[in-house]
C-alpha cells in the first residue's frame, strides 16, 4: 500500500496551491514542490504561462550578476527570485528617490548599472546626453509594441529609435490617513491648507522637485510643469511657508505613514494601493486641481557591463504573466493589454490602479525641461535648506 505522502495531489489541493502561486504567496519552486509536478511542468507550462522558463530568456550563459536601479517598493520579489532561479543571475537592486538622483549618478559615470527605470519625461535627456542605448528589440521577443497603449509607450521612441520598453503607468496624488484627518482634502490647495492646519507636523513632501514643486504650482492654479520664474517664486513661497509644519521631506514615505507619525503625503498611486490594502483608513486622492500622470520604463545605460543579462532580464519582465504578477504586488497598471487581460477582477476593478477617465483629465505628463531647469533646481534647494 502506498503511503499517503506518495499519493498524487488532489485537484482541490492543486487549485488551492495554484491560487496561492498566482497571488505570489509562494514561489515557483515552492509551487512545483508542493504540487509534485516535477517533470510534468513541461506539460503544464503549455497552458500555464510563467511556470516554465522561456528559451528566449534562459538560453546561453548570462553570467552571475546584474545591477538593477529602480524605485522603492516597486517590484514583486517572487519575480526577481524566479529570474535568478531560471538563469543563475543574482540581482543587485539599488533604490532611488528621484529621477534627478538617477541622472546625476549616470552622469558621474562608473555606476555599473545594467538596467534602470527612468520616467517618461527624462528619456530625451538621457538620449541627448548619450547615457542610454538604443534597444535591439529582437532581443526582447516578449515585448509587443502593438499591445502597449501608445499614450504611455510613446516617449520611449525618439527619432524613430526605441530606447526603452514600458514598465507600467500611474498617477501622482496624495494619501490621507482618514482616522487622523477627516476634513476630506480633495485638491492640492486643500492639501497645503491642511498641512498648515489640522495636519500640522504630520505631512510628508517628496525629496523630488518634479512632484513637490508641481503640487505647489497646482495649488496656485498653475501648470504642474511650469518653468515660469514668477510662478515658481509663488510656489516656493507656498513650500517654505509649509516647511515648519512638515513631518519629513522624503520620497520613501510609507514608513512614516504606516507608523502613524505622518498623516498625509504626496503619493504615487501604487504606494496608495499598498497602504490602503494594509490600512483601509489610508485614502488615495487624485487632486481636483491637477497633478501628474506618468509612465516608467526599463532601459539599458551605455556601457552596461552585463548586457546579455540585461536583455534577458527585461525580456523576462515583459512576459504578460510576469507583468500581471508585478501589478498584483506594487499596485501600478500595466501598459500592455495582454497583461491587463490576465488581471483578476479585484485588480481590474481597483479604482486606484485603474482610475475613472474623468479623474485623469487635469493631469499632465512631466515635461523634459523640468528635469534640468535651473530655476526649479534652485527652488528645491532653497526649500530644503530653509
Amino acid at each position: 500500500m502506498s503511503k499517503k505522502s506518495d499519493l498524487p495531489i488532489t485537484r482541490k489541493a492543486f487549485m488551492r496551491e495554484l491560487r496561492r502561486y498566482e497571488r505570489c504567496s509562494i514561489s515557483r519552486r515552492q509551487f512545483l514542490g508542493v504540487t509534485s509536478l516535477g517533470m510534468a511542468t513541461a506539460v503544464m507550462g503549455v497552458t500555464m504561462p510563467g511556470l516554465l522558463p522561456r528559451k528566449s530568456w534562459a538560453f546561453g550563459d548570462l553570467g552571475d550578476r546584474l545591477v538593477f536601479s529602480t524605485w522603492p517598493n516597486y517590484h514583486n520579489p517572487v519575480n526577481l527570485e524566479e529570474f535568478t532561479e531560471i538563469t543563475g543571475v543574482d540581482i543587485q537592486v539599488n533604490a532611488f528617490g528621484s529621477n534627478e538622483e538617477m541622472l546625476a549618478k549616470l552622469q558621474a559615470g562608473g555606476t555599473g548599472w545594467d538596467v534602470f527605470v527612468p520616467t517618461n519625461y527624462t528619456i530625451s535627456n538621457y538620449v541627448e546626453l548619450n547615457l542610454i542605448q538604443e534597444l535591439d528589440l529582437s532581443r526582447i521577443p516578449n515585448y509587443d509594441g502593438a499591445s502597449n497603449n501608445a499614450i504611455f509607450a510613446g516617449p520611449a521612441t525618439i527619432d524613430g529609435k526605441v530606447y526603452c520598453v514600458p514598465k507600467n503607468w500611474g498617477t501622482t496624488g496624495f494619501v490621507v490617513n482618514t482616522n487622523k484627518i477627516d476634513s476630506g482634502p480633495k485638491s492640492w490647495k486643500d492639501f497645503f491648507d491642511v498641512t498648515q492646519g489640522a495636519g500640522s507636523g504630520h505631512t510628508i513632501l517628496h525629496d523630488y522637485q518634479l512632484t513637490t514643486i508641481g503640487a505647489a504650482l497646482c495649488a496656485l492654479g498653475y501648470s504642474f510643469n511650469s518653468i515660469d520664474e514668477k510662478e515658481l517664486a509663488e510656489a516656493e513661497a507656498v513650500l517654505i511657508e509649509s516647511k515648519p509644519h512638515l513631518f519629513a521631506i522624503t520620497s520613501d514615505y510609507q514608513p512614516g505613514m504606516r507608523s502613524g507619525d505622518a498623516w498625509m503625503s504626496i503619493c504615487w498611486n501604487g504606494d496608495g494601493t499598498q497602504l490602503n490594502n494594509d490600512l483601509p483608513e489610508m485614502d488615495y486622492v487624485i487632486a481636483t486641481d491637477g497633478g501628474e500622470i506618468w509612465t516608467d520604463f526599463y532601459a539599458i545605460p551605455k556601457n552596461a557591463p552585463h548586457l546579455d543579462a540585461a536583455y534577458a532580464f527585461i525580456n523576462f519582465l515583459q512576459d504578460p504573466y510576469v507583468q500581471a504578477r508585478e501589478a498584483a504586488v506594487h499596485g501600478y497598471a500595466p501598459t500592455d493589454s495582454r497583461a491587463i487581460a490576465l488581471q483578476p477582477d479585484s485588480l481590474a476593478n481597483d479604482p486606484i490602479l485603474h482610475p475613472a477617465a474623468n479623474l485623469l483629465t487635469g493631469l499632465e505628463f512631466g515635461a523634459a525641461q523640468t528635469l534640468t531647469d535651473p530655476i526649479r533646481a534652485e527652488v528645491m534647494a532653497r526649500f530644503k535648506s530653509a
